[in-house]
């Protein structure tokens, strides 16, 4: 589907209800076993460094993260349902219910993670809008 000139330098498509929730369109997220993703609109364009991509991210009991992360985007995520746990299994931190809500600029290191019981997140990763060159 072509980006609707609307979302300006997010290059997302306009699309009516779906449902999200239906199984089609899940895909593993590479490098975690357990972790699956659901594009919902929006993509990426990491060599220009531009680009938001809204997604959903469920995993499954026992999945984890084992060592911190960063990346180049902005990262906003919201959790639906489940828990997850920064920490590891042997070494919880803290416990992150259904509600819980983070937002970071690029950069911000975060995780090692794992989850009990499974969960649910959207997700709403962007680029920062460069400035313009005056």
């Amino acid at each position: 589907m072509p980006a609707h000139p609307g979302f300006g330098q997010f290059a997302k498509s306009h699309r009516e209800f779906f449902d999200a929730l239906s199984e089609d369109g899940w895909r593993a997220v590479a490098g975690y076993d357990g972790v699956e993703e659901k594009i919902l609109s929006g993509a990426f364009d990491h060599a220009a460094r531009t680009g938001a991509v809204t997604r959903l991210s469920r995993w499954q009991a026992g999945a984890s993260v084992t060592t911190p992360v960063a990346h180049e985007w902005c990262e906003e995520v919201l959790f639906v349902s489940g828990s997850l746990s920064i920490g590891t299994p042997a070494n919880e931190v803290r416990r992150m219910q259904a509600g819980t809500y983070a937002v970071r600029p690029p950069h911000v290191e975060h995780g090692p993670f794992f989850t009990h019981d499974g969960c649910l997140m959207i997700e709403f990763l962007y680029y920062p809008p460069q400035p313009d060159p005056a």
